[in-house]
């Protein structure tokens, strides 16, 4: 008899950096949420989301740092290491951490060849504009597929000052445009676009060929991407107003380890059907 679990997999179309620009051509809407761990990336490459982002937002919703600045590459590592291994459809991309690929181009270009190399995911994802593009140059031409990062940066939040929105200003948001521009021109295969005017947002997708991928930027773009622990409320320790819960997860969480110390202390669990 044909083995079922071979003809599933053979079924599974896997998500390339071809795959998204073709969605944008087809005006197919890209998914994409963050990735941490092994079950976790299983669970959504099984519901069908196209990109698995391995975030350093990490930082704030794994290891319970105030920002994403703390993270380390060898942290980075173990992330991307055990989300790829759970993965069979979804374009796996990893975040470079904060000062991996700032200093110089050569120290970014090695830091991305041990993302991909060690990891097994696909693509690097940098933040900045135009200033960062001779460095993607350098990682795109050796083989390596980036993922560029605009409007509210998180690695920049200091310089910011604030997680308010970007861009509400002329000056910031031709920035922005331009800076689009310089990244598809380095090759970027996608561009994620965090909490700018949907206006803006809709514009620049309109104005390049790369796909644009959302986070608090409005439905004018070409996907979107949100923060795991975020949409399931899991992380409640804020609540953007671009965060759509999709569950209540920590309340429901909370609920069960209160009813399991209970059962322990009273002494109902295990029951005989429980015990050997």
């Amino acid at each position: 008899m044909p083995d079922p679990n071979k003809s599933a997999k053979k079924a599974i179309r896997k998500i390339t950096t071809r795959s998204l620009r073709q969605m944008k051509e087809q005006g197919i809407a890209i998914s994409a949420l963050t990735a941490y761990d092994f079950m976790m990336a299983q669970l959504l490459d099984r519901a069908g989301v196209d990109v698995l982002l391995v975030g350093d937002s990490a930082g704030m919703v794994i290891q319970g740092l105030d920002t994403t600045l703390g993270v380390t590459l060898e942290q980075m590592l173990y992330h991307a290491t055990v989300v790829a291994r759970g993965v069979e459809r979804a374009l796996v991309v990893a975040d470079m951490p904060f000062m991996s690929f700032q200093v110089n181009a050569d120290e970014a270009l090695r830091n991305a060849g041990r993302l991909i190399k060690e990891t097994g995911v696909e693509a690097v994802k940098l933040e900045g504009g135009a200033k960062i593009c001779p460095t993607i140059r350098r990682i795109v031409d050796i083989g390596i597929p980036v993922m560029g990062h605009l409007g509210l940066t998180p690695q920049a939040i200091h310089k910011f000052g604030t997680y308010q929105v970007r861009a509400t200003e002329p000056e910031e948001a031709d920035e922005i445009r331009r800076d689009a521009l310089a990244l598809e021109e380095a090759g970027a295969f996608a561009i994620v676009i965090e909490k700018v005017p949907a206006a803006l947002a809709t514009e620049i997708s309109r104005s390049v060929k790369v796909p644009i991928i959302g986070i608090g930027a409005g439905s004018g773009c070409d996907g979107q991407i949100l923060v795991t622990h975020d949409m399931l409320g899991l992380y409640t320790k804020f609540h953007p107003r671009f965060v759509r819960r999709y569950a209540e997860l920590a309340k429901d969480m909370q609920a069960a380890f209160e009813h399991y110390v209970r059962d322990v202390k009273s002494r109902e669990f295990p029951s005989k059907d429980e015990s050997y």
